[in-house]
């Protein structure tokens, strides 16, 4: 398997494209035959932490577009010098030449058009241009390579299962963006979060609930579908490493947004035992999401979900959302438009908005200037919001 066959129903998340070929690794196949893939993403201590994105960030725009100015103007001056010596050396013989020219046909292709020599584009850095394919490893071979993994693996580096292309309904399989702005955000302010009881909604592969691991105290990682979970419930334990040394400790849980309960069936692998539910209402303070909002149904029915466990929380909580502005040309509007976001707003406002004599609600738009800890695109059309859920 050298390259990913697209379907008209596939979504493909870009963060894999810039991870390296060597670290990009197939593992098995889950339950429904897609490949699942084992990534590495290294944390950027204090000492090491970028104020600038690595790749597509305004900074490396400007660098690349420097650069082109650069290389186009030496073009142009060795054009000038050239046609400068060709003006000298060539003044006697110019009448003569510009006779013969005038003869000559321009050059023009098999359908008449005139052929126009372009200069070369300049070639990006390989680093930037590889094309990642995913390595298939015996499972012999891949069990060896785990077991010196759990054994070498060092303190920065997160180890997270995903699958790089799926249908829609299972876009929580890959790894997002807004994932990556909210681990920075985590990682940035320690002890915003530190000692807490975190609950994360659509928790997907997990990384964010492994990151907040490390200042949290207990976070419940939820989502729905089994083999989402279990996925999930092997990143928690590939990053183990990382939660060990702050005490923190990872539960997956099912919480499914179209019920009004939590699941405490006995029999079910992820389901909520009475405790888990009482410490969930005494405790927690601090509720996250990443990139969520993708379709209009699923966002009523996050924030009926968030508006029902803020009412039935004890201590004020404050909810970290982030999302990506995605941009679509649709032919309902013949333009460029953003309807989940539109959407996701929209529930923003009306939230803020609501008043029931229960739980007020404050809504603000937190600024990405903390540092980035996490190598990744950090575009311009990620935003995190912040909503502070206060009983009455």
């Amino acid at each position: 398997m050298d390259q990913i066959t697209f379907h008209y129903d596939t979504v493909l998340s870009d963060v894999h494209l810039l991870l390296p070929n060597s670290r990009h690794l197939m593992a098995r196949l889950n339950r429904v035959g897609q490949p699942v893939f084992i990534s590495r993403f290294r944390i950027l201590w204090d000492g090491a932490k970028q104020h600038t994105c690595d790749l597509g960030s305004p900074c490396g725009g400007e660098e690349l577009d420097r650069d082109t100015q650069e290389e186009s103007g030496r073009g142009d001056a060795r054009g000038s010098e050239t046609g400068a010596d060709a003006g000298a050396d060539g003044g006697e013989d110019g009448g003569e030449d510009r006779g013969a020219d005038r003869g000559v046909e321009p050059p023009l292709d098999e359908d008449g058009d005139l052929e126009v020599p372009r200069r070369p584009r300049q070639r990006l850095p390989e680093r930037d241009r590889d094309m990642v394919y995913p390595i298939i490893l015996s499972q012999a071979r891949r069990e060896e390579e785990e077991e010196d993994e759990e054994e070498e693996c060092p303190r920065d580096v997160i180890r997270i299962e995903h699958t790089m292309a799926t249908p829609l309904e299972d876009v929580g399989k890959q790894v997002w963006r807004g994932a990556f702005l909210l681990a920075d955000l985590i990682l940035s302010q320690p002890t915003t979060f530190r000692g807490a009881t975190v609950l994360e909604l659509g928790a997907g592969t997990g990384l964010t609930s492994v990151v907040m691991a490390t200042v949290a105290k207990t976070v419940y990682c939820t989502d729905v579908g089994e083999d989402l979970l279990s996925m999930c419930q092997k990143n928690v334990t590939l990053n183990r490493h990382l939660m060990e040394p702050a005490g923190g400790e990872v539960r997956v849980r099912l919480l499914d947004w179209l019920r009004h309960d939590l699941c405490t069936d006995a029999d079910a692998e992820f389901g909520w035992t009475e405790d888990e539910v009482a410490d969930l209402h005494d405790n927690t303070t601090i509720i996250i999401a990443a990139d969520v909002c993708y379709d209009d149904d699923l966002t009523d029915a996050l924030f009926r979900t968030l508006y029902r466990i803020c009412n039935n929380l004890r201590l004020p909580c404050t909810t970290y959302l982030s999302i990506e502005k995605r941009l679509n040309f649709t032919l309902r509007h013949l333009d460029i438009s953003c309807e989940a976001y539109d959407h996701f707003r929209h529930c923003l406002c009306e939230m803020q908005e609501l008043k029931d004599g229960r739980t007020c609600f404050t809504v603000e738009q937190v600024k990405p200037s903390f540092p980035q800890c996490l190598l990744y695109e950090r575009i311009e059309q990620l935003e995190l919001w912040k909503v502070t859920a206060v009983p009455v």
